[in-house]
Formats: structure tokens, sequence, C-alpha cells
């Protein structure tokens, strides 16, 4: 039953409880998640007790014992919330015929589990088990038969051993049901060999929950197979920093603080992980260095494939510019700067092409110019981005179809493998792609195979803009390469002169602290001084509910969006989130609580990883529009599409009334807030200020302390990416 005001839950009491009892009814059991809610029979209980949980298989009759708390639902009533969950078989006559009547048992339905019972009494689990030939005494029982009945007992033998196993090694019921269906019957000895694979292969578990598996079931402290996983979890560690490796003295230094082991332990580990293919050795301008195997292979191809595209002739013939570029202004309706013709000649002779520049220097007018020249000579152009925002902004101003590059690729759901790549190219002659500085060295390589050798390629986007929140800095490697011709738009253009926004985006870009308007004049750009972090958050929330929306007549949901140079602290993203969520949509009896956050529907959310089944990526922005307790599941609408989670997937979705300056790269808003205080002091770098202040169109408001702002734009700048793109490039 759909039902768009659900009751959250709530704990009664603290501490875990333990319940045990027969399932005498499953209202609802989904197998691949494992979640389920069921219907128990127990002793000292009038009615039969709800407990909801997650196992991979459960059959009426069973026996379950459940650790967790009870909760008092205020649309179902008392429920029994399961962390673990322990399926037996059932011990009565009637419940052991119900469970093997209930189909879980391959070759057994109602009618053989009446006369199995019948014939073999409290025994037949045991007849199966050891004396399965004595089966063919039951009537209609033949061989075939027999074979199917002790293999399927044998599947369900194998699955409660793996989840004991599991639980016992301290593994929550709902990791443990991922583990099942990831490694199926070889859980066990999976995980005992190697219990950091989980790391790697189970989502959700990360190397700290692996590691306490580990240290669960003996393996040492100082063990070489807990050193070598470290270095890889180390690496992952700075990959998600944005480098694509260490170098060897950096890896062993962070690996001996992440694990607290020896430093030669470390050593050892790297050479036993470099002789087995899992990461590789080479340099980075001459200093030893760390990869992993995949970045360094994806970085390698990145180089491979930029020396073939840019190889040959445009697949058009020469354009006569002289001709093209009055043509083309007055189909526009427009005036090119110098600049932007010189551009123009460029693009339409060359093979792959960078254009890059800041906000208000004229890039959507050249890439408009450009495709609109393409486009009258019949060239088949294909353009796409990053995100979504920013395919549908290119979209918007181009007046020509963008995608974004997953769906471009046209992604596999089932194995996140593209459908176009090396043996299936794209079809076009000329494929543009904006918002490039977002691009990190694993989307790069997977786009570039995708491009046949006889297209041309356009990279558009801000070099100065932060880089890329996966590893490596492509754009800034392409162009610091000088192996393909780069436009450096630096321009201001008259319309886009006349906005503060725009101009205090390329006075800190140059190291100056922005002129502000003074007191009372209309501008979209302005500094609220705010000392006190308390306050920088409360005005923040005044500034979203009430004041911007009466003056300049914003929806404070659709229209405004705050961005913090951090997730942590008083300013930070998930405190400000929780704030305004309490002003402007505040939780109650309607809403849930799931991985630390509130839901309710018309909440703002983000999607925060790449989900190629469902078609949300990283970054995406949308709103709940209902949530239904009864299948436990949540709807979102992204850009009027609706998305299923179960409540379990919720781990995917975050509050989104505020987001990091990170996640709106590609973005653009009619109105940003950005908070600004020196307990960001860790982050706070130029391009960081500079990306949020051009993320807004028609109003940018800066909230906190001055000082803060000044270190942002005067101190140490950008930490060095470990990458050896660039490097590569200038020698190939």
């Amino acid at each position: 039953m759909l039902n768009s005001s659900p009751a959250p839950s709530v704990p009664i009491g603290g501490k875990l409880d333990h319940l045990a009892g027969l399932v005498e009814r499953i209202t609802f059991h989904n197998s691949d998640s494992g979640f389920c809610v069921l219907r128990l029979k127990t002793k000292g209980e009038r009615e039969l007790v709800t407990l909801v949980g997650h196992t991979p298989t459960v059959s009426p009759g069973e026996y379950v014992a459940a650790t967790g708390s009870w909760i008092s639902d205020r649309e179902h009533g008392r429920q029994f919330k399961a962390i673990f969950i322990k399926i037996s078989p059932p011990n009565t006559l009637t419940g052991i015929e119900r469970y093997l009547g209930s189909g879980m048992v391959k070759g057994i339905g109602p009618i053989y589990a009446g006369r199995l019972v019948k014939a073999f009494g409290a025994a037949v689990f045991e007849i199966i088990e050891q004396s399965p030939t004595r089966l063919r005494e039951i009537e209609g029982i033949g061989e075939v038969r027999a074979k199917r009945i002790t293999s399927g007992w044998a599947d369900q033998k194998v699955i409660r051993e793996i989840m004991i196993f599991l639980h016992g090694n301290g593994v929550s019921t709902s990791r443990a049901v991922r583990i099942f269906k990831t490694y199926g019957k070889g859980a066990i000895a999976i995980v005992t060999e190697n219990p950091y694979r989980l790391a790697r292969d189970i989502r959700g578990i990360g190397f700290l929950s692996a590691d306490t598996i580990a240290q669960k079931i003996g393996i040492a402290h100082d063990s070489p197979l807990r050193a070598r996983a470290g270095v890889s979890y180390a690496l992952s560690e700075a990959s998600g920093e944005g480098h694509c490796g260490l170098p060897r003295t950096k890896l062993i230094s962070l690996a001996v603080k992440l694990l607290d082991i020896p430093a030669t332990l470390v050593d050892e580990a790297i050479d036993i992980e470099t002789a087995s293919g899992i990461v590789m050795l080479d340099t980075i301008d001459t200093i030893p260095s760390i990869f992993l195997t995949p970045l360094y292979n994806a970085e390698r191809s990145i180089v491979a494939q930029i020396k073939r595209i840019r190889t040959g002739s445009p697949p058009w013939k020469l354009f006569d510019t002289d001709k093209a570029i009055p043509w083309v202004e007055e189909k526009l309706a427009i005036k090119l700067a110098e600049s932007q013709k010189q551009a123009i000649h460029l693009a339409l002779s060359s093979k792959l092409l960078v254009i890059t520049g800041g906000p208000g220097v004229g890039k959507t007018t050249l890439v408009n110019s450009i495709l609109t020249v393409l486009r009258a000579k019949q060239i088949k152009p294909l353009l796409c981005a990053p995100t979504g925002r920013a395919a549908k902004r290119l979209s918007e101003s181009t007046g020509v179809e963008a995608k974004t590059i997953h769906r471009m690729l046209e992604v596999n759901p089932i194995n996140g493998q593209f459908k176009h790549n090396e043996d299936a190219p794209l079809i076009c002659d000329v494929l543009i792609v904006d918002e490039c500085s977002m691009i990190d060295v694993p989307l790069a390589n997977q786009l570039l195979k995708a491009v046949a050798s006889t297209t041309a390629m356009i990279w558009v986007g801000d070099v100065d803009q932060l880089p890329s929140v996966g590893p490596g800095q492509v754009l800034a490697d392409l162009i610091a390469s000088e192996v393909v011709p780069v436009i450096r738009l630096t321009e201001i253009f008259r319309q886009a002169a006349t906005s503060r926004i725009v101009r205090s985006a390329h006075q800190i870009n140059q190291g100056v602290f922005p002129s502000l308007p003074d007191k009372g004049h209309a501008s979209d750009f302005y500094f609220l001084q705010v000392d006190e972090p308390e306050a920088i958050a409360q005005t923040i929330v005044d500034l979203v509910k009430t004041r911007l929306p009466k003056k300049f007549k914003l929806n404070p949901l659709l229209d405004i969006q705050v961005l913090c140079p951090m997730n942590r602290s008083i300013t930070g993203a998930r405190n400000i989130n929780v704030l305004l969520q309490n002003a402007l949509n505040p939780p109650g009896a309607h809403s849930i609580e799931k991985f630390g956050y509130h839901f309710s529907v018309a909440d703002k959310v983000m999607q925060i990883e790449n989900n190629y089944d469902k078609e949300v990526y990283n970054g995406d922005i949308g709103f709940v529009t209902n949530i239904d307790t009864e299948s436990q599941e949540l709807t979102a609408a992204f850009d009027g599409r609706a998305v299923i989670y179960a409540f379990g997937e919720l781990d995917e979705l975050v509050l989104c009334y505020a987001t990091t300056i990170h996640k709106s790269q590609g973005s653009e808003y009619p109105a940003v807030i950005i908070p600004i205080a020196t307990q960001h002091f860790m982050l706070l770098k130029r391009n960081l200020i500079y990306t949020g202040i051009t993320r807004g169109k028609r109003l940018l408001v800066l909230v906190g302390q001055k000082r803060a702002l000044a270190m942002a734009i005067h101190g140490k700048q950008v930490e060095r990416r470990w990458s050896k793109l660039a490097e590569w490039l200038r020698v190939r």
C-alpha cells in the first residue's frame, strides 16, 4: 500500500534485546536485498509479533533468534527491529511439515512434506542429510526427486552456516546478505582466506570494517596479509584526495599511520603487491612512486587515445574562415571579439582542441559559433558533460541535445561497462565535451576509448576551477603537456563585466581581494560580515528562509543553494543541512531515519555515488516525492524522473539544502550562499572559493569572516596531485 505520509521508527530503550519465535507468516521478503517483515509466534505473547530485518532466505515454520531493539512505529505499532537474525529449522512436527511444504527445499511441496513427516517424524532432517537413499521409501519419490531434495537441503544448510559464521564475526545480517549474494557458497572460505577482499568487493564494507572482521578471525595486527591490504587501502585513500599514485616514501608514511605497523612491513608489502600486479612501480618526475594498477593503466591508456585522436585531419574540408566568421556573426546576431575569431579559425582546423577560460569570457558564445558553422555543413556533432545539470545547460545554450557522459556511452547497469568503447565507438564527426575540469582519469579513459579515430574532439572547461573529485587532473595535465592546441580566453565581455560576480571571480583567481559594493548599493555579489560560526549558520538559515525570498522573489528550495567549503563543522554542509531542513521541511510524524539523516516528502536530496542500474549519478539533485513504509521504499524525482530506493539503499542519498563546493561542480544556481570561516582553514584555497562563486548566476552572498576569505586568496595554494599523465603526454 502506497503511503506518502510514513511514520518514523522510535526506539524503545537503548540496549539490545533478544527475540525468538516461529515464523508464522512472511509479510514481505526482498530476495535481492534480504529485507524482510516477518510475523512470529513467540512465548509470552498472545498475538503474533512483527520482526523487521534482513535474511537471505526464510520460510514459514522456521525458528528465528534475533538481536535488536523494540520500536514503536506510529503506523504499524510495536515491532522488533533486528540487527542480527539466525534462522534454524523447526523442531515441532507441525513446524517441520510447514517448513518442508513451503517450497524452500527443492523437490518437496505440501503433499510430499506430509508424507515425509508421517514416515520419519522429527528425524526427517537427519534422514535427508545422512541417509538420503531412504527418501525413496516414500511413494512418488524416485531417484531424480531424491537428488533434488538432498541438493536443496544442502543449499539451505550452507546458507545457515555462512550466516552463523558471519554473525559470529560481528557482521550484521544486512551486510551478511550482501556477502552471501556476492560470494555464494564459497563465502566462508573466501572471507576466512582473505577478509580484506570484502573492502574491494562489497559495497558498504570498507577497509576498516574488513579489518575488524580480520581481527576477529585471528589475523594478526602485523600480518603480511593485513600490510598488503593496507597498501591498497592507503592508495585508495590517496585517490580519494585526487592522486593517481604516491611517491613510495609518502605511501609508506601514510600506510604506517593508517595501520600502526612498522615501515619495514609496509615496504615488504609494497614489493609483494608489485610482484602480484596489484600495484605498479614507476616514477613521477624521477621520484620512485607507486600506483594502483587500474589507475596506472587508465593514465597510460589516455596517453595512447590522445595520440590516436589528434593524429590526422578533421573530418571536414578546410573552411574559408574569412567567410564563415561574418556569416556566423550575422546568423547569431553577435559581434565576435578578435580572440574569438582566432579561436574559431583554430577550432575549424584542429582535430583535438582545448577551450578554457573563466566566467564571462565567451566560452559559450564560441562553442555556439563553432557548432553553427559545422552544422551548416551537415557535420554531425555530439555534445556531453559530466553531470545532468551541466548537460542541460549545454543543451539550453546551444540548442543541440547534450547528454551526460555516462548516458552517451550507454552504461550497462548489470556490470557497469559501457556499450560504446574502442570496438563500438560513438558515431559523430565532432564531440564537444563541456565542464572538462570535472572529468577524472577513469572516466576520461572510458570516454576517449569511445571516440573514433576519424572524429574531432573539443574539450571545454575552466582549468582554474577545482580539479575533479576523482583521481587525476586531466584537463590541467592536457593543457600543461602542450601536445594539443589550447584556446585560453581571458577578455571579459562588456555584458558580463557589469556582473560583480564575474568581476569578483576573476579578482579572486588573480589573487586579489574582491571589491565589495557599498552598503545600500544594488549588486549581485554581497559579503555579510559575521564572526561567530553559530551566527554564520543562523544567518544562512535566515537568508534562505526569509530574507532572499522576500527581497529577490526566490524560491528557497528551487532557486537558492548553500555551498560549503567542507562537510564538517558548525558551518559545514552536514550541520547547515539539518538547520535548513528544520526551517523549511521539519521532520515529524511522517519522516524516516536512515544512515544518520531524517528523510521526509519534499526534502531536497543529492545522489552521492554512481548507480548505473537506477541511472542516477554522483551529484544529481532531486526531491523526495513518496515514502512507503509498507514496502520499505522511498521515491525521489530527478529532473522529473522517478527513482525508487529500498530503505537499505538510502546511504546513496544525502540532504542537499546545503552541499559542498566540490559537489557543486558543473552546476549553476540562481542564487548561491557560501559560508566562509577560519574553521575551514584546511580547505581554504583560491580555486575552492573561485569555483563556488562561479556557481552563482544571479546572486552570490558570502557570509562570514573577511579574514577567512583573505586566507583563501593569499594563502598557500593548491596541493600537488600526484599523476604521471602530463609527463607521459610530453614524451609521446
